[in-house]
Protein backbone atom coordinates (compact mmCIF):
# COMPACT_ATOMS: atom_id res chain seq x y z
CA UNK A 1 0.00 0.00 0.00
CA UNK A 2 0.95 3.37 -1.13
CA UNK A 3 0.58 6.90 1.13
CA UNK A 4 1.91 9.65 -1.58
CA UNK A 5 2.88 9.18 -4.91
CA UNK A 6 5.29 11.58 -6.28
CA UNK A 7 5.27 12.31 -9.91
CA UNK A 8 8.36 13.92 -11.42
CA UNK A 9 12.29 12.87 -10.27
CA UNK A 10 13.62 16.23 -10.50
CA UNK A 11 14.64 18.53 -7.28
CA UNK A 12 11.19 19.21 -6.45
CA UNK A 13 10.15 15.62 -7.02
CA UNK A 14 13.12 13.91 -4.92
CA UNK A 15 12.68 16.57 -2.32
CA UNK A 16 9.68 15.71 -1.44
CA UNK A 17 9.88 11.78 -1.61
CA UNK A 18 12.71 12.48 0.65
CA UNK A 19 11.31 14.26 3.11
CA UNK A 20 7.99 12.76 3.01
CA UNK A 21 9.71 9.25 2.91
CA UNK A 22 11.59 10.86 6.67
CA UNK A 23 8.36 11.30 8.02
CA UNK A 24 7.29 7.13 8.08
CA UNK A 25 5.27 7.74 4.56
CA UNK A 26 5.48 5.39 2.22
CA UNK A 27 6.20 7.07 -1.04
CA UNK A 28 6.18 5.82 -5.13
CA UNK A 29 8.16 8.54 -6.63
CA UNK A 30 7.69 8.42 -10.85
CA UNK A 31 9.80 10.19 -13.63
CA UNK A 32 10.02 9.16 -17.52
CA UNK A 33 13.56 9.30 -17.95
CA UNK A 34 16.03 6.86 -16.92
CA UNK A 35 17.79 8.24 -13.97
CA UNK A 36 16.59 10.63 -11.43
CA UNK A 37 17.88 14.22 -11.42
CA UNK A 38 14.89 16.38 -13.95
CA UNK A 39 15.78 18.82 -16.28
CA UNK A 40 18.62 20.46 -14.42
CA UNK A 41 20.13 17.49 -12.57
CA UNK A 42 20.15 15.45 -15.79
CA UNK A 43 22.63 12.31 -15.43
CA UNK A 44 24.94 12.10 -18.02
CA UNK A 45 23.79 9.28 -20.63
CA UNK A 46 27.04 7.83 -20.82
CA UNK A 47 27.19 8.30 -24.66
CA UNK A 48 30.10 10.46 -24.08
CA UNK A 49 32.27 12.44 -21.34
CA UNK A 50 30.52 15.45 -20.49
CA UNK A 51 32.90 18.18 -18.49
CA UNK A 52 31.80 18.56 -14.49
CA UNK A 53 29.73 20.95 -13.34
CA UNK A 54 28.05 21.78 -10.50
CA UNK A 55 24.42 20.98 -11.68
CA UNK A 56 25.93 17.19 -12.75
CA UNK A 57 27.23 17.16 -8.81
CA UNK A 58 24.18 17.85 -7.39
CA UNK A 59 22.32 15.02 -9.43
CA UNK A 60 24.68 12.30 -8.12
CA UNK A 61 24.04 13.81 -4.69
CA UNK A 62 20.49 13.23 -5.06
CA UNK A 63 20.38 10.19 -6.67
CA UNK A 64 22.41 8.94 -4.10
CA UNK A 65 20.18 9.93 -1.52
CA UNK A 66 17.32 8.37 -3.36
CA UNK A 67 19.11 4.98 -3.40
CA UNK A 68 19.50 4.90 0.03
CA UNK A 69 16.43 5.74 1.04
CA UNK A 70 12.92 3.81 1.53
CA UNK A 71 11.60 5.86 -1.35
CA UNK A 72 9.94 3.48 -4.21
CA UNK A 73 11.75 4.74 -7.13
CA UNK A 74 10.46 4.28 -10.38
CA UNK A 75 12.27 5.60 -13.36
CA UNK A 76 11.39 5.02 -16.81
CA UNK A 77 7.86 4.91 -16.33
CA UNK A 78 5.97 7.33 -18.34
CA UNK A 79 2.52 8.09 -16.81
CA UNK A 80 -0.21 8.71 -18.96
CA UNK A 81 -3.36 8.87 -16.74
CA UNK A 82 -3.96 10.13 -13.36
CA UNK A 83 -7.54 9.89 -11.81
CA UNK A 84 -10.02 12.01 -9.92
CA UNK A 85 -9.11 8.91 -7.09
CA UNK A 86 -5.38 9.59 -7.56
CA UNK A 87 -4.83 6.07 -9.46
CA UNK A 88 -1.85 7.00 -11.67
CA UNK A 89 -1.32 4.87 -14.80
CA UNK A 90 2.15 4.46 -16.24
CA UNK A 91 3.69 2.86 -18.77
CA UNK A 92 7.09 1.26 -17.71
CA UNK A 93 10.19 -1.18 -19.07
CA UNK A 94 7.81 -3.98 -18.10
CA UNK A 95 4.66 -2.66 -19.70
CA UNK A 96 1.09 -0.90 -17.81
CA UNK A 97 1.54 -0.52 -14.35
CA UNK A 98 -0.55 1.73 -11.76
CA UNK A 99 -0.68 3.28 -8.21
CA UNK A 100 -3.19 4.44 -6.19
CA UNK A 101 -2.75 7.07 -2.93
CA UNK A 102 -4.66 9.16 -0.99
CA UNK A 103 -1.92 11.68 -1.75
CA UNK A 104 -0.26 13.05 -5.20
CA UNK A 105 2.50 15.39 -5.23
CA UNK A 106 2.69 16.69 -9.02
CA UNK A 107 6.25 17.80 -9.68
CA UNK A 108 6.76 17.89 -13.40
CA UNK A 109 8.38 20.85 -13.79
CA UNK A 110 8.41 23.54 -16.64
CA UNK A 111 8.42 23.20 -20.58
CA UNK A 112 9.61 25.90 -22.94
CA UNK A 113 8.00 28.90 -24.86
CA UNK A 114 9.34 29.62 -28.36
CA UNK A 115 7.27 32.31 -30.30
CA UNK A 116 7.04 31.05 -33.79
CA UNK A 117 8.55 32.88 -36.67
CA UNK A 118 9.44 31.93 -40.03
CA UNK A 119 12.00 29.05 -39.92
CA UNK A 120 11.53 27.82 -36.58
CA UNK A 121 10.43 24.34 -37.50
CA UNK A 122 13.52 23.87 -39.65
CA UNK A 123 15.75 21.17 -38.86
CA UNK A 124 19.05 22.52 -37.02
CA UNK A 125 16.35 25.06 -34.75
CA UNK A 126 16.25 23.65 -31.68
CA UNK A 127 15.22 25.03 -28.19
CA UNK A 128 17.26 26.21 -25.53
CA UNK A 129 15.86 23.58 -23.30
CA UNK A 130 17.13 20.92 -26.09
CA UNK A 131 20.17 22.56 -26.11
CA UNK A 132 20.83 21.65 -22.39
CA UNK A 133 19.55 18.19 -22.99
CA UNK A 134 22.26 17.69 -25.43
CA UNK A 135 24.89 19.28 -23.46
CA UNK A 136 23.97 18.30 -20.19
CA UNK A 137 23.49 14.28 -21.06
CA UNK A 138 25.65 14.00 -23.87
CA UNK A 139 28.18 16.74 -23.42
CA UNK A 140 27.29 17.63 -27.56
CA UNK A 141 26.72 21.20 -28.58
CA UNK A 142 23.55 22.12 -31.09
CA UNK A 143 26.48 22.13 -33.89
CA UNK A 144 29.74 23.06 -34.63
CA UNK A 145 28.31 27.00 -35.16
CA UNK A 146 25.53 28.00 -32.53
CA UNK A 147 23.14 31.43 -32.96
CA UNK A 148 21.78 31.00 -29.01
CA UNK A 149 18.39 33.91 -28.93
CA UNK A 150 15.44 34.63 -27.15
CA UNK A 151 15.35 35.74 -23.36
CA UNK A 152 16.61 34.69 -19.58
CA UNK A 153 19.07 33.08 -18.16
CA UNK A 154 19.39 30.13 -19.92
CA UNK A 155 21.12 32.25 -23.09
CA UNK A 156 24.28 32.66 -20.64
CA UNK A 157 24.06 28.89 -19.99
CA UNK A 158 23.65 27.66 -23.16
CA UNK A 159 26.24 29.60 -25.04
CA UNK A 160 28.66 28.99 -22.03
CA UNK A 161 28.12 25.04 -22.15
CA UNK A 162 28.66 25.27 -26.12
CA UNK A 163 31.51 26.91 -25.49
CA UNK A 164 32.92 24.18 -22.74
CA UNK A 165 31.71 21.45 -24.97
CA UNK A 166 33.88 22.88 -27.82
CA UNK A 167 31.31 24.68 -30.09
CA UNK A 168 31.68 28.24 -31.35
CA UNK A 169 28.73 30.34 -30.56
CA UNK A 170 28.08 32.43 -33.77
CA UNK A 171 26.37 35.04 -31.40
CA UNK A 172 24.24 35.68 -28.51
CA UNK A 173 20.54 37.65 -28.86
CA UNK A 174 19.18 38.87 -26.24
CA UNK A 175 15.65 39.87 -26.02
CA UNK A 176 15.73 42.11 -22.95
CA UNK A 177 18.72 44.89 -22.75
CA UNK A 178 21.02 45.87 -20.30
CA UNK A 179 19.41 48.09 -18.24
CA UNK A 180 16.21 45.29 -17.91
CA UNK A 181 19.14 42.77 -16.29
CA UNK A 182 20.33 46.13 -13.91
CA UNK A 183 16.97 46.67 -12.60
CA UNK A 184 16.55 43.05 -11.74
CA UNK A 185 19.81 43.54 -9.68
CA UNK A 186 18.62 43.92 -6.30
CA UNK A 187 16.24 40.85 -6.54
CA UNK A 188 19.18 38.84 -8.05
CA UNK A 189 21.49 39.70 -5.49
CA UNK A 190 19.38 36.93 -2.99
CA UNK A 191 21.25 34.67 -4.68
CA UNK A 192 24.88 36.08 -4.97
CA UNK A 193 26.14 32.50 -6.11
CA UNK A 194 23.74 32.14 -8.89
CA UNK A 195 24.84 36.02 -9.54
CA UNK A 196 28.32 35.47 -9.77
CA UNK A 197 27.97 32.21 -12.23
CA UNK A 198 25.94 34.37 -14.42
CA UNK A 199 28.51 36.62 -14.97
CA UNK A 200 31.38 33.99 -15.32
CA UNK A 201 28.84 33.25 -18.08
CA UNK A 202 29.10 36.91 -19.25
CA UNK A 203 33.18 36.80 -19.20
CA UNK A 204 33.45 33.80 -20.21
CA UNK A 205 31.71 34.47 -23.73
CA UNK A 206 33.71 37.98 -23.88
CA UNK A 207 37.11 36.24 -24.18
CA UNK A 208 36.28 34.21 -26.55
CA UNK A 209 34.93 37.14 -28.74
CA UNK A 210 31.18 36.07 -29.13
CA UNK A 211 29.24 39.22 -30.15
CA UNK A 212 26.38 39.69 -27.34
CA UNK A 213 23.15 41.32 -29.28
CA UNK A 214 20.80 42.91 -26.73
CA UNK A 215 17.24 44.09 -27.72
CA UNK A 216 17.76 41.80 -30.85
CA UNK A 217 15.56 38.74 -31.64
CA UNK A 218 15.35 36.16 -34.27
CA UNK A 219 12.98 37.50 -37.37
CA UNK A 220 13.43 34.46 -39.63
CA UNK A 221 15.87 31.39 -40.58
CA UNK A 222 15.73 30.11 -43.68
CA UNK A 223 18.20 26.50 -44.93
CA UNK A 224 20.83 27.46 -47.45
CA UNK A 225 23.27 24.89 -48.81
CA UNK A 226 25.77 24.78 -46.08
CA UNK A 227 23.30 25.25 -43.01
CA UNK A 228 20.90 27.64 -41.70
CA UNK A 229 21.09 31.77 -42.08
CA UNK A 230 19.72 33.47 -39.80
CA UNK A 231 18.14 37.07 -39.82
CA UNK A 232 18.09 39.11 -36.86
CA UNK A 233 16.67 42.52 -36.15
CA UNK A 234 16.77 45.10 -33.27
CA UNK A 235 13.30 45.73 -31.22
CA UNK A 236 11.78 47.83 -29.29
CA UNK A 237 10.62 47.60 -25.28
CA UNK A 238 7.96 45.37 -25.83
CA UNK A 239 9.36 43.19 -28.47
CA UNK A 240 8.43 45.08 -32.02
CA UNK A 241 10.81 44.83 -34.69
CA UNK A 242 12.51 48.07 -35.51
CA UNK A 243 14.09 48.41 -38.95
CA UNK A 244 17.46 47.40 -39.08
CA UNK A 245 19.23 44.16 -38.45
CA UNK A 246 21.93 41.88 -39.42
CA UNK A 247 22.41 38.41 -41.01
CA UNK A 248 23.88 35.38 -39.13
CA UNK A 249 25.39 32.07 -40.59
CA UNK A 250 25.55 29.41 -38.57
CA UNK A 251 24.42 25.37 -38.51
CA UNK A 252 22.00 25.19 -35.46
CA UNK A 253 19.80 28.26 -34.24
CA UNK A 254 19.08 27.80 -30.10
CA UNK A 255 16.24 29.91 -29.11
CA UNK A 256 13.95 30.00 -26.28
CA UNK A 257 11.70 32.68 -24.66
CA UNK A 258 11.28 31.59 -21.06
CA UNK A 259 9.48 28.55 -19.60
CA UNK A 260 5.82 27.84 -18.80
CA UNK A 261 4.75 25.79 -15.66
CA UNK A 262 3.78 21.87 -16.55
CA UNK A 263 0.15 22.01 -15.85
CA UNK A 264 -1.20 18.93 -18.15
CA UNK A 265 -2.20 16.89 -14.67
CA UNK A 266 -3.47 19.92 -12.97
CA UNK A 267 -5.93 20.54 -15.76
CA UNK A 268 -6.68 17.06 -16.12
CA UNK A 269 -8.25 16.66 -12.33
CA UNK A 270 -9.87 20.20 -13.18
CA UNK A 271 -8.10 21.93 -10.14
CA UNK A 272 -8.43 25.87 -10.18
CA UNK A 273 -5.97 27.61 -12.27
CA UNK A 274 -4.49 31.39 -12.44
CA UNK A 275 -2.99 33.21 -14.95
CA UNK A 276 0.13 35.30 -13.57
CA UNK A 277 0.25 38.44 -15.48
CA UNK A 278 4.32 39.34 -14.33
CA UNK A 279 5.30 35.79 -15.78
CA UNK A 280 2.70 35.56 -18.38
CA UNK A 281 1.58 32.05 -17.69
CA UNK A 282 -1.40 29.98 -16.08
CA UNK A 283 -0.23 27.66 -13.10
CA UNK A 284 -2.35 25.74 -10.63
CA UNK A 285 -4.07 28.20 -8.16
CA UNK A 286 -1.85 26.93 -4.19
CA UNK A 287 -1.32 27.79 -0.79
CA UNK A 288 1.81 28.87 0.59
CA UNK A 289 2.52 25.49 1.09
CA UNK A 290 1.85 23.77 -2.28
CA UNK A 291 -2.13 22.03 -1.81
CA UNK A 292 -3.96 22.83 -4.63
CA UNK A 293 -8.12 23.02 -4.49
CA UNK A 294 -8.44 19.57 -4.68
CA UNK A 295 -8.08 18.16 -1.17
CA UNK A 296 -5.02 15.80 -1.03
CA UNK A 297 -3.27 16.94 -4.22
CA UNK A 298 0.09 19.39 -4.01
CA UNK A 299 2.03 20.62 -6.65
CA UNK A 300 6.24 21.08 -6.14
CA UNK A 301 8.48 22.79 -7.93
CA UNK A 302 8.16 25.24 -11.40
CA UNK A 303 5.04 23.43 -11.97
CA UNK A 304 3.21 25.06 -9.49
CA UNK A 305 4.74 28.95 -11.33
CA UNK A 306 8.24 29.77 -11.95
CA UNK A 307 10.54 30.49 -9.11
CA UNK A 308 13.60 28.49 -10.27
CA UNK A 309 15.44 25.45 -9.54
CA UNK A 310 17.35 26.75 -6.24
CA UNK A 311 13.38 27.09 -5.29
CA UNK A 312 12.34 24.07 -6.46
CA UNK A 313 13.78 21.52 -3.88
CA UNK A 314 11.88 23.75 -0.97
CA UNK A 315 8.57 24.31 -2.37
CA UNK A 316 8.82 19.70 -3.01
CA UNK A 317 9.68 19.97 1.08
CA UNK A 318 6.99 22.12 2.38
CA UNK A 319 4.70 20.49 -0.09
CA UNK A 320 5.54 16.77 1.44
CA UNK A 321 5.14 18.18 5.27
CA UNK A 322 1.75 19.31 4.44
CA UNK A 323 0.71 15.84 2.67
CA UNK A 324 1.93 14.64 5.84
CA UNK A 325 -0.44 16.77 8.12
CA UNK A 326 -3.30 16.40 5.67
CA UNK A 327 -2.90 12.66 6.17
CA UNK A 328 -2.37 12.57 10.27
CA UNK A 329 1.03 11.62 10.27
CA UNK A 330 2.11 15.36 11.83
CA UNK A 331 0.53 17.67 13.94
CA UNK A 332 -0.03 21.37 12.75
CA UNK A 333 3.42 22.35 15.52
CA UNK A 334 5.68 20.25 14.12
CA UNK A 335 4.13 20.76 10.34
CA UNK A 336 5.18 24.71 11.46
CA UNK A 337 8.76 24.29 13.05
CA UNK A 338 9.66 21.94 10.18
CA UNK A 339 8.69 24.37 7.44
CA UNK A 340 9.39 28.00 9.07
CA UNK A 341 13.56 27.77 8.23
CA UNK A 342 12.54 26.34 4.78
CA UNK A 343 9.69 29.07 4.27
CA UNK A 344 12.73 31.76 4.95
CA UNK A 345 14.82 30.33 2.43
CA UNK A 346 12.28 29.97 0.34
CA UNK A 347 11.53 33.57 0.13
CA UNK A 348 15.00 34.35 -0.93
CA UNK A 349 15.37 32.19 -3.81
CA UNK A 350 11.81 32.32 -4.93
CA UNK A 351 12.89 36.17 -4.94
CA UNK A 352 15.61 35.45 -7.41
CA UNK A 353 12.83 32.99 -9.37
CA UNK A 354 10.74 35.88 -9.86
CA UNK A 355 13.04 38.47 -11.44
CA UNK A 356 14.18 35.61 -13.95
CA UNK A 357 10.44 34.68 -14.72
CA UNK A 358 9.74 38.32 -15.18
CA UNK A 359 12.63 38.64 -17.75
CA UNK A 360 11.09 36.18 -19.50
CA UNK A 361 7.40 37.04 -19.82
CA UNK A 362 6.49 37.46 -23.04
CA UNK A 363 6.17 40.96 -24.53
CA UNK A 364 3.69 42.11 -26.75
CA UNK A 365 5.42 43.16 -29.44
CA UNK A 366 6.51 39.23 -29.72
CA UNK A 367 2.91 38.06 -30.38
CA UNK A 368 2.24 41.22 -32.93
CA UNK A 369 5.34 40.14 -35.04
CA UNK A 370 4.37 37.03 -35.78
CA UNK A 371 3.62 36.50 -39.34
CA UNK A 372 0.78 35.67 -40.72
CA UNK A 373 2.25 32.24 -42.30
CA UNK A 374 4.17 30.92 -39.66
CA UNK A 375 3.15 27.65 -38.59
CA UNK A 376 2.18 27.75 -34.97
CA UNK A 377 1.06 24.61 -33.72
CA UNK A 378 3.34 22.56 -35.22
CA UNK A 379 1.54 19.34 -34.61
CA UNK A 380 -1.05 20.32 -36.71
CA UNK A 381 0.33 23.02 -39.63
CA UNK A 382 -2.09 25.46 -38.07
CA UNK A 383 -0.81 29.06 -39.02
CA UNK A 384 -1.07 32.57 -37.45
CA UNK A 385 -3.29 33.27 -40.10
CA UNK A 386 -5.91 30.21 -40.07
CA UNK A 387 -6.07 31.69 -36.20
CA UNK A 388 -7.08 34.53 -36.93
CA UNK A 389 -9.56 34.00 -39.50
CA UNK A 390 -10.93 31.20 -36.79
CA UNK A 391 -10.74 34.40 -34.36
CA UNK A 392 -12.15 36.66 -37.25
CA UNK A 393 -15.36 33.70 -37.39
CA UNK A 394 -16.34 34.22 -33.57
CA UNK A 395 -13.47 32.03 -31.97
CA UNK A 396 -12.62 33.65 -28.37
CA UNK A 397 -11.62 30.53 -26.52
CA UNK A 398 -8.60 28.29 -27.24
CA UNK A 399 -10.68 25.28 -26.83
CA UNK A 400 -12.86 26.59 -29.30
CA UNK A 401 -10.46 27.56 -31.27
CA UNK A 402 -9.02 23.62 -31.20
CA UNK A 403 -12.58 22.49 -32.66
CA UNK A 404 -12.55 24.76 -35.40
CA UNK A 405 -8.84 24.72 -36.18
CA UNK A 406 -7.46 21.11 -35.19
CA UNK A 407 -4.54 23.58 -33.27
CA UNK A 408 -3.29 21.39 -29.94
CA UNK A 409 -4.82 18.04 -31.22
CA UNK A 410 -1.58 16.95 -31.92
CA UNK A 411 1.02 15.08 -30.21
CA UNK A 412 1.85 17.33 -27.90
CA UNK A 413 -1.83 18.53 -26.78
CA UNK A 414 -1.10 21.98 -26.83
CA UNK A 415 2.21 22.35 -24.74
CA UNK A 416 4.33 24.20 -27.47
CA UNK A 417 1.29 25.93 -29.48
CA UNK A 418 -1.45 26.25 -27.11
CA UNK A 419 0.04 29.54 -25.10
CA UNK A 420 0.69 31.44 -27.91
CA UNK A 421 -2.72 30.60 -29.91
CA UNK A 422 -4.42 32.26 -26.73
CA UNK A 423 -2.30 35.11 -26.87
CA UNK A 424 -3.28 35.76 -30.78
CA UNK A 425 -6.94 35.11 -29.63
CA UNK A 426 -6.58 37.48 -26.94
CA UNK A 427 -4.91 39.96 -29.07
CA UNK A 428 -7.87 39.95 -32.05
CA UNK A 429 -10.36 40.46 -29.73
CA UNK A 430 -8.99 43.18 -27.47
CA UNK A 431 -9.49 41.06 -24.38
CA UNK A 432 -7.22 39.60 -21.15
CA UNK A 433 -5.44 37.41 -21.56
CA UNK A 434 -6.95 35.12 -19.39
CA UNK A 435 -10.69 35.19 -20.52
CA UNK A 436 -8.99 33.38 -23.83
CA UNK A 437 -8.43 30.39 -21.48
CA UNK A 438 -6.32 27.18 -21.32
CA UNK A 439 -6.93 24.00 -22.95
CA UNK A 440 -8.80 21.19 -21.09
CA UNK A 441 -6.30 18.55 -19.95
CA UNK A 442 -7.05 15.11 -21.80
CA UNK A 443 -5.55 11.49 -21.66
CA UNK A 444 -3.01 9.96 -22.47
CA UNK A 445 -0.71 13.10 -21.33
CA UNK A 446 1.88 11.87 -23.55
CA UNK A 447 1.95 9.60 -27.00
CA UNK A 448 2.20 5.83 -26.39
CA UNK A 449 2.33 2.82 -28.50
CA UNK A 450 -0.90 1.65 -28.29
CA UNK A 451 0.40 -2.24 -28.56
CA UNK A 452 2.27 -1.91 -25.22
CA UNK A 453 -0.89 -1.09 -23.23
CA UNK A 454 -3.03 -3.60 -25.00
CA UNK A 455 -0.37 -6.49 -25.31
CA UNK A 456 -0.63 -10.09 -27.93
CA UNK A 457 -3.91 -10.97 -28.23
CA UNK A 458 -5.68 -12.72 -30.93
CA UNK A 459 -10.03 -12.07 -31.66
CA UNK A 460 -10.53 -15.67 -29.61
CA UNK A 461 -9.56 -14.30 -26.46
CA UNK A 462 -12.28 -11.31 -27.00
CA UNK A 463 -14.81 -12.29 -24.46
CA UNK A 464 -18.30 -11.08 -26.27
CA UNK A 465 -21.31 -10.81 -24.54
CA UNK A 466 -24.35 -13.29 -25.47
CA UNK A 467 -26.58 -12.16 -27.97
CA UNK A 468 -29.56 -10.77 -26.81
CA UNK A 469 -32.88 -12.42 -26.72
CA UNK A 470 -35.26 -12.13 -30.07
Amino acid sequence: MTDLIVIGAGPAGIAAALRASALGLRVVLLDDQPQAGGQVHRAPAGTRPVPPSPEARTGTVLRDGLAGSAVEARPGHQVWSVSADFRVDALGPEGPCHWQAPALIVATGAQERVMPFPGWTLPGVVGLAAATLLLKAHGIAPGARTLVAGCGPLLGAVAAGILKAGGQVAAVADLAAPADWARRLPAMAARPDLLARGAGWAARLRRAGVPLLFRTTVAEVEATATGLRARLCPVDADGRPRPGGTVVEADAVAVGHGLLPSTEITRLLRVEHAFDAVAGNWAARLDGDGRSSRRGLYVAGDGGGIQGAAAAPLRGELAALAAARDLGRLDAGAQDRLAAPLRRRLARAARFGRAMAGLMAPRPGQVEAITPGAVVCRCEDVTRAEIEAAAAEGAREVNQLKAWTRCGMGPCQGRVCGDTAAALLARHHGIAREEAGLFTGRTPLRPLPLAQLTGEFGYADIVLPPPAPL
